[in-house]
């Protein structure tokens, strides 16, 4: 990623833009990744801001503060927070894409699948969020009621300045690990469209080109939803169920334990009723959209899906009829991970996608039950992301193996990503590496058009759960 304009520093009072959204957060790796490939360019210069492979023979404990001081050093100071402007946010992404006309737009939840579907449409993606943390001093991994009331303040002042967003603050120590109690993790939505993404579509749309919105329908139950801060304990994303996260669970003791915590200090309020989670896109985002759309002629269509393995699915079966349909086998899949991903290595190798949100059983069962009722493949190459801590959400290599089981000819676990698994970190560099030892498969497809990408989703996706509209 680009850094911060000349003259920004981490000292400032307004923090650089570069900073505000999170390292290694995956809608700014989806953006980075999605920007390259429309310029013909792979992700093979973005790594991981911080990395525990420096440290692979570590004791646990020892692995655990290194990480904590790691993230506290690049999460924004608490004084910096209030003054995040979430308009240059905006502006910031889309002053990564290219400057040039385009045939529509992708926009909405962050998903792996969106940036391979945008590159084949030939189409930008566009969060309706992003993710941002915030140093917290005296924190403690077993202690989401201290960092609700710590950031109540902090997102108080945040809000003052930029009143149009909604501010989720998610404490989840099976996803975060230690980083759960030395930072504040903030999924930030956009209640309206930002200006910078209107002079965006409104300078770089052809005449009546679509507008894709991809919407998160997962649900998790919240604390305080109605005062523009909420809190929500655990995460879709995790492997695990709400009451996963309750004092009394196992599960949660393991976690806990797991991120260097005993949890006899677990102090979650009581939350309300499931609402969308974090990922969702917020309704008066969705609706100046619609708005915008109509004064301007261009048709919306929005895809709503209910689980991440529902539109990694359906864009894996788009990605093998489109490529069928140009004259290639379509019979390479290289199953992805969560921020490794390459959508241009993938074009450029004629590759099948499917991407697993995470290295969780859930996600891993997914991508099984797909290849199970999928026509065989010959080639399949799995890239899976150590999510550098245990949790008993993780599958095992064994499971990840299995995956790979399915090639008919030939059957790839990459030992780059498996070595240390699941405590050590790989960058996004990583799967480019990979994926340029695949042979070249030119020209690629001509573009997708919006009409065969929908059918094929509205189509394929029904038995998924996927409602097109």
């Amino acid at each position: 990623m680009r850094e911060g304009r000349a003259g920004r520093t981490a000292h400032a009072s307004v923090p650089a833009d570069d900073r505000v959204v999170t390292g290694g957060s995956l809608a700014r790796v989806l953006v980075a990744a999605t920007a390259r490939a429309l310029r013909g360019v792979d992700c093979r210069d973005l790594g991981s801001t911080w990395t525990l492979s420096r440290l692979p023979g570590a004791p646990e404990a020892v692995r655990r503060a290194a990480l904590a001081r790691a993230a506290g050093r690049l999460a924004l100071p608490e004084h910096q927070f209030g003054a995040v402007d979430a308009d240059r946010v905006a502006r910031w992404i889309v002053e990564q894409y290219p400057q040039r006309t385009y045939p529509g737009v992708v926009l909405g939840s962050p998903h792996g699948a969106a940036a391979h579907l945008a590159v084949a449409l030939g189409m930008p993606w566009l969060p309706a969020g992003f993710e941002t943390a915030v140093h917290w001093g005296q924190g403690g991994v077993d202690r989401p009621g201290a960092a609700y009331a710590h950031g109540v303040p902090l997102v108080a002042r945040l809000r003052a300045r930029n009143p149009d967003l909604h501010v989720r603050q998610v404490h989840c120590p099976a996803t975060r690990g230690s980083l759960a109690g030395s930072t504040l993790a903030f999924a930030v939505r956009w209640q309206r469209l930002p200006r910078a993404y209107r002079d965006f579509l409104a300078a770089w749309l052809e005449p009546g080109a679509p507008v894709l919105l991809l919407r998160d329908s997962r649900t998790w139950p919240v604390f305080g939803e109605t005062r523009g801060h909420s809190l929500q304990v655990g995460s879709a994303a995790s492997g695990l169920a709400p009451a996963d996260f309750s004092a009394s669970s196992r599960t949660l003791r393991q976690v806990l334990r797991s991120a260097g915590a005993d949890g006899s200090r677990w102090d979650a309020p009581r939350p309300g009723p499931p609402v969308e989670a974090e990922h969702a896109v917020d309704d008066g985002f969705a609706d100046e959209l619609q708005g915008w759309a109509a004064r301007r002629s261009h048709p919306l269509h929005r895809v709503l899906f209910p689980c991440a393995e529902a539109l990694s699915a359906v864009t894996a079966d788009l990605y093998r009829h489109w490529l069928r349909a140009a004259g290639k086998t379509g019979d390479r899949l290289v199953v992805e991970c969560g921020r490794l991903l390459d959508p241009w290595q993938v074009l450029r190798a004629g590759l099948v996608p499917y991407w697993c949100e995470n290295a969780t059983r859930r996600a891993v069962t997914g991508a099984e039950w797909w290849l199970a009722g999928s026509a065989p493949f010959s080639s399949v190459d799995v890239l899976p992301e150590p999510p550098g801590m245990r949790s008993p959400a993780l599958a095992g290599l064994a499971q990840w193996l299995a995956v790979a089981s399915f090639g008919r000819r030939r059957r790839s676990l990459d030992r780059g990503a498996a070595r240390g698994y699941p405590v050590t970190a790989v960058s996004t560099r990583r799967v480019s590496e990979v994926l340029r030892g695949q042979p070249y498969d030119t020209p690629p497809p001509p573009r997708l058009r919006a009409a065969q990408a929908l059918d094929v989703l509205r189509d394929g996706g029904a038995h998924q759960g996927l409602l097109v509209c």
